[in-house]
């Protein structure tokens, strides 16, 4: 394992934008059910009616319940759906969207005041969506609350900027907080009140800040983007590119040449940030280490913590592997992926008329629906490589015309496109491995292409091999919003256990990194007379800056809270249902662990307001660094000063004042008692009630079970034991958590516990 950790690097991408919304009263965006004509009888309707007096305005205060008396009584037919509205509209339409059979259409078409109805269509222009998922929109809530992170400085250290993007644009931006102190190091000027800042390193490419492969670009405006209309990439998930603090101020340290990032270089940007006055760090990057004091980035983000500086690094692209994060320090936010509910769907068409959903950012227009030959390289038994479609491999394959079943690995998934294509292939279609499972991606492939599970490539294996003559086609259907098992962990995103401190959780979030849409450094579509530029790409990459704006704004509402606070509220406060109100996934379908989703998935709205927090100090390290075993000269090289930890009283992992827990039982385990303090970030005057969901094989009792508060930043404590149980459960780990309940907040701890032999 240690050799593995030590030879495996791992290099992000992230992206966020703004979803389009109506003045509708019912259901954001976020919530719309997935569309589901395909295979139910029901399906969404806009429904136009007319009041019978024609007097509106008598109606207006009760207008839902006016929309709500259309839809017929719900039948006894278990088969059949009942009829539920979406959206009650107020000023658009006088109307309402509902799903509805084509029973209660008819049954609909009799009473009064029905005019028209139609089924939704697909519409090219809404959203750019992740900030929307996010529950963020424009002029209301959170955004509001926290001004869009206005005043707050994010250093993002990557691969440089395209500082013409218009999503980097300072119209109506305040100048820099006074404390700025960095500098612009673009030949010519192109920093301004937005991008404050622009640096470049000594490896990192062509003596200039100017991004050369995009990354940066794409991370920087997700953190935090202006708002740039049109924003699309080949007409797809068209709307209003946004990032999560949209008046936050960016800083860029070009560290990143190509695919690679120097780790000096990268060490020298976070030194350079922390003089500059930074508020926040974003780092997609890293590499896995065995302990903290070998990690530069662990030791340049302990210096920034120290100064008060929120640190937001990507966990990796490792997964489903247990153990294959990377940033696991505990004064660092380490950011796992997810996707949102929006799918750029691109169908296989079979010869045998099966129809298997994947997804493409290309969806041309013009693809014609006749059936081509299917050919599976891969059956080429001489050849090990066919299968994934190397360009060697289709030498002696005839694939002209063809559709081309290409299996991932080996090269990247768009060169497999380009390999198929060259060879004179018609189309591809791409077949996930096992351990990826149903994470498809919608990329900017240069031939018609969809991405699909690896259960549905077995499926068009089978076919195939089940006729002389397989056909298929692309059905290509555009940008379609509303899967509700989003969030979905995405099969790449790293997973605990944490190897070099097992006792703190890791992951300790998840949040947007599956095909979202950003800014880019060129256009995809070879457009010259514009700016506006956008790529979707996916990675923890992505999901890093999503969480780097949520801190921005955090910062922007909470100036005094320091970065454990705000990592607390962040983690507490988290989602552990997905849309459908179930547990959320993972890439094979099936409940993910807490290795997967750490303490969930981000909630910004609810962050700003999480009751309790539970802070940590710079100085309550240096107890938990000693107790890791570490040597005085070890701990030194992360405090930066001199430790003697025989003149403290070290503690175990567990007893750092996180807000998780993550305890190891053997077969001679007695009881482990852990102590933790909250601070009130809420009501002066509140009372919390603790919770307990015991984790398999284990009983937890918490002491006291009630806290009562009488003023703010008040501090409690309480006491958790942990005793393993007589017969523990025939698995490798257990999951459950400890709640703190109020009248108003609710404040969760994941439990993760590891059963071990020895």
């Amino acid at each position: 394992m240690a050799q593995f950790r030590l030879i495996v690097t791992i290099i992000g991408l992230i992206c966020v934008f703004f979803p389009f919304t109506t003045n509708a009263t019912e259901h954001p965006v976020y919530q719309r059910p997935k569309e589901e004509q395909e295979q139910s009888n029901s399906q969404v309707y806009i429904v136009h009616c007319e009041f019978p007096d024609g007097d509106r305005g008598t109606r207006y205060q009760d207008l839902e319940s006016w929309y709500l008396s259309f839809l017929p009584a719900a039948t006894s037919d278990s088969a059949r759906e009942a009829p539920r509205l979406i959206y009650s509209y107020r000023n658009v339409l006088t109307g309402f969207a509902a799903k509805l059979s084509p029973d209660d259409l008819k049954q609909m078409e009799k009473m009064e005041g029905f005019i028209s109805a139609r089924p939704e269509r697909v519409l090219d222009l809404y959203t750019t969506h992740s900030t929307s998922f996010l529950g963020l929109h424009q002029n209301m809530g959170f955004w509001n609350d926290s001004n869009y992170g206005k005043g707050v400085i994010i250093g993002v250290i990557d691969s440089g900027i395209f500082p013409d993007h218009p999503s980097f644009s300072d119209d109506g931006m305040p100048p820099p907080p006074a404390k700025w102190k960095g500098k612009c190091e673009f030949n010519v000027t192109k920093c301004n009140n937005k991008l404050i800042g622009a640096r470049y390193f000594l490896s990192s490419g062509n003596g200039t800040p100017w991004d050369e492969n995009g990354h940066g670009t794409h991370t920087a405006s997700t953190a935090a983007g202006r708002f740039v209309p049109g924003a699309n990439i080949f007409g797809n998930a068209n709307g209003t590119a946004v990032g999560v603090a949209p008046l936050a101020h960016i800083a860029v340290y070009k560290v990143c040449a190509a695919v690679t990032c120097s780790e000096s270089d990268t060490l020298a940007a976070m030194d350079m940030a922390i003089s500059d006055g930074v508020d926040v760090l974003s780092l997609s990057l890293g590499k896995l280490t065995n302990n903290f004091y070998e990690d530069n980035i662990a030791l340049g983000a302990f210096s920034a913590m120290e100064k008060g500086i929120f640190v937001s690094c990507a966990a990796g692209n490792s997964g489903p592997s247990s153990s294959s994060t990377s940033n696991e320090a505990p004064w660092i936010l380490t950011v796992g992926a997810s996707t949102i509910d929006r799918k750029i769907k691109a169908t296989a068409v079979l010869g045998n008329n099966q129809e298997l959903d994947g997804e493409s950012a290309y969806q041309p227009s013009d693809f014609p629906p006749t059936l081509l030959p299917l050919a599976y390289p891969g059956n080429n038994a001489s050849n090990l490589n066919a299968k994934y479609c190397t360009p060697a491999s289709l030498n002696n394959t005839n694939v002209v015309g063809k559709i081309v079943l290409c299996e991932v690995g080996i090269t990247t998934r768009v060169d497999k496109g380009k390999a198929v294509k060259a060879a004179g292939g018609a189309a591809m279609i791409l077949m996930n491995t096992k351990a990826i499972a149903n994470t498809t991606l919608a990329e900017a492939h240069v031939l018609p292409v969809t991405h699909v599970s690896y259960a549905d490539g077995l499926k068009i294996k089978e076919y195939i091999n089940s006729t002389l003559t397989p056909t298929a086609t692309i059905a290509f259907k555009g940008t379609r919003i509303g899967d509700d098992r989003a969030p979905v962990v995405a099969g790449f995103s790293s997973r605990g256990p944490n190897f070099a401190s097992p006792g703190i959780l890791k992951p300790d979030i998840i949040g947007p990194g599956v095909n979202i849409i950003a800014a880019w450094h060129i256009s995809l579509e070879n457009k010259t007379n514009t700016n506006s530029r956008f790529n979707m790409i996916s990675g923890t990459s992505m999901s890093c800056p999503h969480l780097s704006g949520v801190a921005a704004l955090l910062k922007s509402a909470h100036p005094d809270w320091s970065p454990a606070a705000i990592k607390s509220a962040i983690m507490t406060t988290a989602d552990v249902l997905n849309l459908r109100s179930n547990l959320i996934e993972d890439e094979t379908y099936l409940p993910a662990d807490v290795f997967a989703t750490g303490a969930g998935h981000v909630n910004p709205s609810k962050a700003n307001d999480p009751g309790l927090v539970y802070d940590i100090k710079p100085s309550d390290y240096l107890p938990y660094l000693c107790g890791l075993n570490y040597t005085d000269r070890q701990v030194g090289i992360i405090l930066q000063r001199k430790a003697n930890c025989s003149e403290i009283t070290s503690i175990l992992e567990g007893e750092l004042n996180y807000p998780s827990f993550s305890i190891k039982v053997t077969g001679n385990s007695t009881a482990q008692v852990y102590s933790r303090t909250v601070t009130n970030v809420g009501q002066a005057y509140s009372t919390y009630r603790v919770e307990i969901g015991s984790p398999p094989g284990l009983d937890v009792k918490v002491e006291p079970t009630t806290l009562v508060f009488s003023e703010v930043k008040q501090k409690l404590s309480y006491q958790v034991t942990l005793t393993p149980l007589a017969t523990i459960p025939n698995s490798t780990f257990s999951q459950g958590s400890l709640r703190w309940i109020s009248e108003k907040h609710i404040v969760r701890s994941p439990i993760a516990v590891r059963f071990l032999s020895s």
